[in-house]
Order: structure tokens, then sequence, then C-alpha cells
């Protein structure tokens, strides 16, 4: 595994977002962020500070040499309107690409990027949680999308915003980036996947808590990527603590890119389905994956400690698995 590359923002300048017109609401505050972020990124380097209190906000798109501080007691909350999501951008769903709402943060094509501090990012569930259910018509969308993906359609004909679709986004997700830094914060609640590393490279998620019990929670799903550690994290999930992924059938086979060369490390999962999850879309192949020094807490309600799993369509490998010095309480199903 080569040396991962972690970006250093300690010589940039600060950009604190009530400079910028922030006052808590969400409009002053998405405002702020966006022109801070925007005016880190032409300066080649800087760092946007959520000060102390609470900071109601829409989406966030970081860019290049800017990093995202939370100071130690700010909290910062993203609405539950969808429409404070759109509009729509190139992102996925389940290992295969399309144009759907807009992760809660998200990353398109950056370099040099972090999210930093010690404050709290908050997701708000009123509306998401009602999304949780797959009713007929969410799956008719979904049976769309996935024909769309096999019959090889471009990404742009793949719109899934729409009325029956409730298509959820991410909380994270870094598409196609490369040198990221998400340390010390503490994640509450995610409409979908927590944090999302797509098609990235370079990408270090230390001393980050999360807790999120929803449907799909997952904690990290690295898809696709490469060169991740994840150390000193706690997992309290709804789904998999860490789920290892490739993308599905047609879509992974294009991009053919494994997920390969990750570690994680001295990590702490108090509940989940699966400390570690392997697939199940994983059709572009996952190899060079250490598991080591981690536990889960006594009483945690769990199925698997590790669980490799996919179909019969979807193809793809998984080789060079190691697990060691894990410990554990009673567990459903084992290994």
């Amino acid at each position: 595994m080569p040396k991962i590359k972690v970006p250093n923002f300690s010589n940039c300048e600060r950009f604190v977002i009530t400079d910028f017109g922030a006052k808590g609401d969400k409009e002053t505050t998405s405002k702020a962020i966006k022109m801070a972020i925007e005016k880190a990124n032409k300066q080649g380097c800087g760092v946007v500070v959520i000060p102390n209190g609470e900071w109601l906000t829409k989406k966030i798109h970081l860019k290049s040499n800017v990093n995202l501080h939370l100071e130690d007691s700010a909290k910062l909350i993203f609405s539950e309107d969808p429409e404070d999501y759109l509009p729509e951008v190139f992102t996925t769903w389940e290992g295969m690409e399309c144009y759907n709402y807009s992760p809660l943060i998200y990353a398109l094509e950056c370099q040099n990027i972090a999210i930093t501090g010690k404050g709290k990012l908050h997701a708000k569930m009123d509306v998401w949680k009602t999304w949780f259910s797959r009713p007929e018509a969410h799956l008719n969308s979904l049976k769309r999308l996935y024909n769309l993906a096999s019959f090889d359609k471009p990404v742009k004909e793949r719109q899934m915003v729409n009325d029956t679709s409730h298509f959820r986004p991410q909380f994270i997700q870094f598409n196609r980036s490369e040198n990221i830094l998400l340390e010390g914060v503490t994640i509450v609640n995610s409409p979908f996947w927590t944090i999302h590393p797509y098609l990235s490279k370079n990408v270090v998620i230390r001393d980050v808590k999360v807790k999120a019990h929803g449907h799909n929670n997952d904690g990290v799903d690295p898809e696709m990527s490469q060169n991740v550690l994840i150390e000193n994290c706690i997992f309290d999930q709804g789904d998999d603590a860490i789920a290892i992924k490739s993308g599905r059938n047609q879509d992974a086979w294009r991009l053919n890119t494994p997920s390969k060369n990750i570690v994680m490390r001295n990590c702490v999962m108090k509940n989940g389905h699966q400390l570690v999850a392997i697939g199940s879309e994983l059709s572009g192949g996952v190899k060079n994956i250490l598991i080591s020094d981690c536990e889960v807490i006594s009483g945690a309600s769990m199925f698997h400690l590790v669980y490799i799993k996919t179909n019969e369509r979807r193809g793809g490998f998984v080789s060079n698995i190691h697990v060691n010095n894990i410990k554990s309480g009673s567990i459903k199903k084992g290994i």
C-alpha cells in the first residue's frame, strides 16, 4: 500500500462564516458557507470555519484545497427539505451511476479537501425517514435505473429525482476526488449511506464518531476507492459499520476500478449489522483489505464480524482479506 497523501492546511488563511453573513438560519448560513468555500478555493488554500453554536444549512459543495472546520461546540444542522438538495448532481444509487439529490456534503473531482474539528454534523430526518420504506413506486424507479444501467444508457439520461423514486442522498460523498481527510467530527443521522468515498484515492477517516440508525445507514462505504485508512473511529449504526463496495454489474465493468488497499484499525462498533461487509455491490472487485485491532462492544446487536456477499449476476472478485486481533461479545451469525 503506497503512502497516503494527506492535505495540510496549517498555513492556510481562515474564513469564518459569520464574516460572510451567516446568522444561523439556513438561507444566510448556506450562502455564507458557499461564499467562504469559493474564496478559499480561489486563494489556493483555505479553512472555512463553522464557529460554536447551531447553524442550519442546505447542501454543501466542497472545492479543491478547502478544509471545512467545525469548532468544538459547533453544530451544523442539515435541512430535511429535499428541495434544498437540488438541482440534481452526478452521483450513485446502490452501485449504479445516476443524477439524484445532492449528498448533504458533496465533492466532485476535488483534490486536497478536508472536514475537520470536534463539532457535529447533524441531519434532520423529518422527511427522509418517511422515505425509508420501499413501496411499489420506488421499486419501479429502481427497476428503471437498473435497466438504464444494464443497457449502458448515458448517465445524463438516468434522472432519478421525481415524486416516486425517493432515492435518499448520502450524507457525505467524495466523488472522483483525491487527498481527503475526514477527522474528529461527530456525525448524527443520515438519509442513506453516511460516508461514501466513490472512485476516490488517498482517503483518511480518523477519530470520527458516527451514530445513524435509519435504513441503509452504513458508516463508511469505500466504493471503487483506493488507499483508504479508517482508524480510531466509533460506529453506532443501523446497518454495516464498514461496507466495501465496487459498483454493480455493467457500470462497474465499464469503470473497471477495484476497491483496494483499505485499512480499518483501532475502531469500536457499538451496533450494526456487520463489522465489515464486502459487497453486495462488488462487480469491480475488492482486494488488499486489512481489518485489525477493532472491538465490537459486549451487548452490541450484530450479525457478522465479516460478511462477503454478492449474487451470481454481479461478477467481480474478492482477494487478500486479512482480519486479525478482533475483540467481540456474542454475535448472531459469525463470519
